[in-house]
């Protein structure tokens, strides 16, 4: 693999949520992302395999809605987004808090 493409399926993924429902998947070895809105489930398991070195078993993605917001008397939606919660294999593991 290239590094023009490693690159590519870096940016896939953005950011890991933490958030209540999210940390209740973890025990499940389910895990939430926040990926760029024009990938597919294809993608974002290789660019959770590369990144991590683990086994994807299951992508589910969830787009969800724009919110409005208003700044002054201007009205605008939040910039879009898009959330995956990756299964991974049993015995796989993503250290999202490493120990100090």
């Amino acid at each position: 693999m290239s590094s023009g493409t490693k690159r590519a399926l870096a940016d896939i993924i953005r950011r890991p949520l933490i958030t209540e429902k999210g940390t209740r998947l973890l025990e499940e070895n389910k895990y939430l992302f926040e990926v760029t809105p024009g990938a597919n489930k294809i993608q974002i398991a290789q660019a959770i395999e590369e990144l991590f070195s683990v086994k994807v078993t299951k992508v589910n993605t969830f787009n969800p809605p724009a919110r409005q917001r208003r700044v002054g008397k201007f009205l605008g939606t939040r910039s879009s987004y898009k959330r995956a919660i990756v299964t991974l294999q049993e015995g796989d593991s993503i250290t999202l808090f490493p120990e100090v």
